[in-house]
Parts: C-alpha cells; structure tokens; sequence
C-alpha cells in the first residue's frame, strides 16, 4: 500500500521534512516514489514553513494512498491558507 508521510532531513536539532508518497514496506528516510512538498517546522522571518503540491496529493488518494495523521493536518492546514490567499 502506498502512504503518504513525512520523511525527516536536515541537521541536528533543525528538523526539515519532505512529504513524500512511498511504500508501507519502505523505512521512512528510504526511497521514495514521488516528492509532494515540504514542511519546515522551524520557519522564521521570510522562510516558507509548508510548501504542498495539492494536485498531486489528491492524485495519490485518488489511487488508494493514505495519508499519516500529521500529513492530513498538514494538508487541511495548507487548504486553508490556499483560500485565505484566493
């Protein structure tokens, strides 16, 4: 089954996390099969704290992926925000 979760990068006590759909049997920093954005918890000043390709998430949900619980309020969280912008 595919999933749709966060995988974590960045240095030491500054997380960084890309959203990624991959695999269930795949580790969490492991390959992944396609890149959906980014989240970056520790934004400050002019820095981008949640960038998420809408469109291809509801690709990947359309073709039975499940998102992680984080990942679902992520997406509500950029939802939002995509209206206050339009």
């Amino acid at each position: 089954m595919v999933s749709i979760r966060l995988s974590r990068t960045g240095a030491k006590k500054r997380p960084f996390y890309h959203i990624v759909a991959t695999d269930n049997r795949r580790t969490g920093d492991g390959a992944c099969l396609e890149r959906l954005g980014f989240f970056n918890p520790v934004a400050t000043g002019g820095e981008e704290r949640l960038n998420l390709n809408s469109e291809r998430v509801a690709y990947w949900i359309s073709n039975g992926a499940q998102p992680s619980d984080r990942v679902a309020q992520l997406m509500k969280e950029a939802a939002k925000t995509a209206a206050a912008e339009a």
